[in-house]
């Protein structure tokens, strides 16, 4: 059966439908019927930002947080363009957005001018977001819109990755056809895998594990991404050896979990876990991307015979490769297997040594060792914090804290985009509600810190740590010949969050 509704009216009803509570932002004329329809019912909350980076960021930290889709609605041209680059970095880490674009209408496509906010073409924003998302669609066609959406969010669940919709603005308003089951309750669903090849994959996987000596687990983003940290923790209990998070995988592990020993970044892994790696025998490696910020940007330390990678839906077994395995139901096939448990102890190994604490009044600058030291004493006591660190130093620190389980970690650990804390920080509150704690240096707080000032009015606290080195610290080691280049003006930090509606502190 089908049933007529305005295109909006659907928009909206499919939205809460597939678990959608909350929209990000920014209004502009080429969609303003979007947010009407978004708004009309009140069933859904609107956040908006000061500029489209921090309305892609916040839906970002919000799918982050809570495993749910992030929803996002701009302007065309001028808005879309903006949000390219969160777009592409929610792309990079596997973090599902839905984003809606508005666009101009038939009528003025007929005029033979030029469109305000057009770039090359009417069609280049759509272009350009198919290089960064795994699904995209323009809606001109009323009969098969309902279906065209749909097929767009059920890519960008399977996938965990952002899907682009273009809607003319005069197509809001447009009476469309609906099939009675796109508005069924019901869930996405992640791909489906080929049975036989799990089961032959993890028998094979159970074979090298069962006769290694020294194994190794190590636990990436995918983990995270579909649901799949629990029978993580109960496959890594089974085995009882050691499990290391990769750079952008931390948090895909509990820290607190005593068979949890850090984060390996390759070579460049604190001590204790780069002699423990050079000593495995077997490392499995679970939902982990091959990226050089995993690997510490040297090869990698895995010997290829010695190991299994499951991550992009196949299984890579020494030399030969399961496709349409996807880790999840790998784990799930890898617990029904008989394994030995290995009952290694293992200790916690980060780069953060026990130092001195700063006191109060001392004449030498503080040290970022010292900070991130006061914040892990902080998150062990006052377990129910959010860290969020920002790209840069804050980024490499970040991967020494130890945040307990009730807490949550986020960071961009690939893409790696300066701009990214702030505001995924207040969107990740306003999804799980968890206070955010902001790690983030003067570079990264001046391009979308001051989105922060929405915070009093979304009902979101975060606190943020501004670590203030006077420019682009993390590249002073490798620009010395014109460190004038890294140098940004300084601004009164304390003062604006006093100005902002919080409180301000210097240290």
């Amino acid at each position: 059966m089908k049933r007529r509704m305005t295109l909006g009216d659907f928009l909206v009803a499919y939205l809460r439908r597939i678990g959608v509570r909350h929209v990000f932002g920014i209004p502009g004329d080429l969609a303003l019927k979007l947010f009407f329809a978004f708004g009309r019912k009140q069933d859904l909350q609107i956040h908006t930002f000061s500029h489209e980076p921090g309305v892609g960021f916040a839906a970002d930290g919000y799918a982050r947080a809570t495993g749910k889709i992030g929803v996002i609605c701009v302007t065309y041209g001028a808005g879309g363009h903006n949000m390219v680059n969160p777009v592409a970095g929610s792309f990079s880490e596997r973090v599902p957005l839905l984003i809606f674009s508005g666009g101009p209408g038939e009528e003025e496509r007929k005029l033979g001018t030029l469109i305000h906010h057009q770039a090359r073409e009417i069609e280049s924003q759509h272009r350009i977001y198919q290089e960064v998302t795994c699904a995209s669609r323009v809606i001109t066609d009323p009969r098969d819109a309902a279906q065209q959406l749909h097929e767009v969010a059920c890519a960008v669940w399977a996938e965990q990755r952002p899907g682009y919709v273009e809607i003319h603005r005069d197509m809001v308003d447009r009476e469309i056809e609906v099939a009675d089951e796109l508005l069924e309750e019901g869930h996405l669903r992640f791909h489906e895998s080929d049975a036989r090849r799990v089961e032959e994959a993890a028998r094979e996987t159970a074979a090298m594990f069962n006769a290694s000596r020294r194994p190794v687990l190590i636990a990436g983003i995918e983990i995270h991404r579909y649901k799949a940290t629990h029978e993580l923790i109960e496959l890594a209990e089974k085995m009882g050896a050691p499990v290391l998070t990769t750079v952008l995988g931390k948090g895909a592990f509990p820290m607190d979990h005593p068979l949890h020993m850090g984060v390996h970044v390759g070579p460049i892994s604190p001590p204790p876990i780069v002699a423990r790696m050079d000593e495995a025998d077997f490392v499995l490696n679970l939902g982990c991307l091959r990226t050089d910020m995993n690997f510490g940007n040297r090869p990698p330390q895995i010997i290829q015979e010695k190991s299994v990678w499951a991550v992009d839906r196949k299984v890579d077994v020494k030399y030969h490769t399961y496709i349409n395995v996807a880790v999840r139901d790998f784990v799930h096939a890898l617990l029904k297997q008989e394994l030995r448990k290995h009952r290694e102890v293992v200790t916690y190994a980060s780069n953060l040594t026990n130092g001195v604490t700063h006191s109060a009044g001392a004449s030498t600058p503080v040290k970022v060792a010292e900070i991130l030291r006061a914040v892990n004493d902080f998150v062990a006591e006052n377990r129910h914090y959010m860290v969020v660190a920002e790209s840069g130093d804050m980024m490499f620190g970040g991967l020494d804290l130890k945040v307990p389980r009730e807490g949550l970690y986020l960071a961009q650990g690939f893409y790696a985009s300066m701009g990214f804390a702030v505001p995924a920080a207040i969107g990740a509150q306003l999804g799980c509600g968890l206070r955010p704690l902001v790690l983030c240096g003067d570079g990264g707080f001046q391009m979308t810190g001051p989105e922060i000032s929405h915070a009093p009015r979304l009902g979101a606290n975060p606190i943020v740590l501004v670590v203030n080195n006077g420019g682009w610290g993390i590249f002073r080691p490798i620009a010395s010949e014109r460190r004038d280049l890294l140098e940004i003006p300084p601004w009164p930090y304390a003062r604006l969050a006093q100005d902002w509606g919080g409180v301000g502190f210097e240290a």
